[in-house]
């Protein structure tokens, strides 16, 4: 019974045909994908040069410029990630579940690093928002395990099994 359903499926997928031409759908993807892929690698590098302007500008270097550096340097870390899924979704064709899981680990790091810079450089570290900021790197250190635990996930799935 199954099998008779699922042969007709089939046979309709194959006959069924659209306004548009698949093949030309298909390089009109190509070609979004390849003007994306492009445009976050020159958004990659002028992030990567107004970082490097901010950071010879920053005037304390020590703990200001270090940390404002080091979020620059995560945020364009970010973007060429982004930029590489894109990539290779157009050369394999497909998204990688495993980019956007690190992508998210990397922005909840980047989040928890900014959190606790801030923090160190508050004179008063009492009160609500001493509070707030706590309860933000908790949040994120949970989405980081989450994450990490989703990669786990991920790469056990596709190990072939003995």
């Amino acid at each position: 019974m199954l099998s008779r359903y699922f042969g007709s499926l089939k046979k309709t997928l194959k006959e069924d045909k659209s306004l548009i031409p698949s093949k030309f759908i298909d390089k009109l993807e190509d070609i979004v994908h390849g003007f994306l892929g492009i445009l976050l690698f020159i958004i990659a590098v002028l992030a990567a040069l107004f970082s490097l302007q901010r950071l010879i500008d920053t005037r304390p270097f020590f703990p200001t410029g270090m940390i404002q550096g080091i979020n620059d340097i995560l945020l364009v870390v970010i973007i060429l990630e982004i930029m590489r899924t894109v990539v290779v979704r157009f050369t394999d064709g497909i998204f990688q579940l495993d980019s956007f899981l690190i992508i998210g680990v990397i922005a909840a790091v980047r989040h928890i690093l900014t959190v606790g810079a801030a923090l160190t450089m508050e004179k008063d570290k009492l009160g609500e928002s001493f509070n707030r900021s706590l309860y933000e790197m908790g949040v994120n250190t949970g989405i980081v395990l989450a994450l990490v635990f989703a990669l786990f996930l991920s790469r056990s799935a596709r190990k072939p099994k003995s």
